[in-house]
């Protein structure tokens, strides 16, 4: 069952398309990931699916009804349905009890019932002793965990998260994604969770979702980079990819040299260990596997050439490979592979 399906959705900003999906469906009970560059849409998009700004044009549906825009009452009903969970959270200055009793409050729970539901939340995300402490002294960490508390005690049915570990050590970051994996497993509860992190999209979501200029890309185009096109001396034209990384392209990009743009890898086009797929333009890179999952009929193999990139990899044409992480993998990248999309 679809909790959410977005119809020509188009949300404009003093005249400028800044979002713009045909069609999207996010089902009920799932992990979802948001991935795009800086001003593809994902905040934006957030908000609409939180209930705080409308589209411009289009049909949103919420459990399979139209939210009717116009009714401040259906807006607000859905809205205590629906939990943003922001980067940079806002604490008051008092105790961790009584940031997460706050809501409660709002909502008339009586005083029982409250402390109940705040005992079970601060145990859900091991803050315990610190339910008198202040929460504006709480590090990065745990103050993202409190966020997630504050949250769930109100039992929303769908929680949008936006970077929730952007700002976090790498410790709290793996507490944080398992806290929002387990979440999902005890609770039901849908999770869309915005990221720049590759890796922990991968190994979190059960699907992905990218952005492009404000509309949606293809999964093909998840590994997206920036790049800047120049001519090299052998007259091929190459893309200078974050981390230095240069892939010689197919001379049609020859219109973008000097131009700065976004360059995409077809995980799908990707081959590993196989040069007899190679061609005669075709990269071969030396990499080493830093992940695999099960996605659907496909495994997906995160490996690091330089960059991670995803390769999806039949589960037939996986067995023939059998990789184990740590490997190190020749990874052949075909001409047709690479796309570039200009940065206006």
């Amino acid at each position: 069952m679809n909790i959410y399906h977005l119809e020509h959705i188009r949300q404009q900003f003093r005249g400028r398309v800044v979002l713009d999906i045909e069609q999207l469906d996010i089902e009920q009970g799932k992990i979802y990931a948001l991935l795009g560059p800086n001003g593809a849409g994902k905040t934006t998009l957030l908000d609409i699916l939180g209930f705080l700004n409308h589209p411009s044009h289009g049909r949103l549906y919420y459990q399979g009804r139209m939210v009717d825009r116009r009714s401040k009452n259906e807006i607000l009903t859905l809205r205590r349905q629906v939990v943003c969970v922001d980067q940079h959270p806002i604490m008051f200055s008092t105790s961790v009890y009584k940031n997460i009793e706050f809501g409660l409050k709002i909502r008339k729970y009586p005083s029982p019932e409250r402390k109940r539901i705040i005992d079970e939340v601060l145990a859900l995300v091991s803050l315990e002793r610190y339910r008198q402490a202040p929460a504006h002294r709480l590090s990065g960490g745990e103050t993202q965990r409190l966020a997630l508390a504050r949250a769930l005690a109100l039992k929303p049915q769908v929680l949008l998260c936006d970077e929730p570990t952007a700002s976090v050590d790498s410790e709290n970051k793996t507490v944080i994604t398992g806290l929002l994996k387990h979440i999902n497993e005890e609770l039901g509860t849908t999770i869309l969770a915005t990221t720049h992190d590759r890796l922990q999209a991968a190994s979190l979501a059960d699907h992905t979702i990218v952005l492009e200029n404000g509309k949606l890309a293809a999964t093909i185009y998840e590994n997206c980079f920036s790049c800047k096109v120049v001519a090299s001396q052998d007259q091929s034209i190459s893309a200078i990819m974050q981390a230095n990384l240069s892939l010689p392209l197919v001379a049609t990009h020859a219109a973008l040299t000097g131009k700065r743009g976004r360059l995409c890898i077809d995980p799908f086009a990707v081959r590993i260990n196989q040069q007899g797929h190679s061609g005669q333009k075709a990269l071969i890179l030396d990499s080493t596997v830093v992940l695999l999952m099960q996605d659907d009929e496909f495994i997906r193999v995160i490996v690091d050439i330089g960059v991670q990139i995803v390769v999806l990899v039949p589960v037939e044409e996986y067995a023939a490979i059998n990789l184990q992480i740590g490997e190190r993998v020749q990874v052949t990248i075909p001409p047709r592979a690479i796309t570039i999309f200009p940065i206006d």
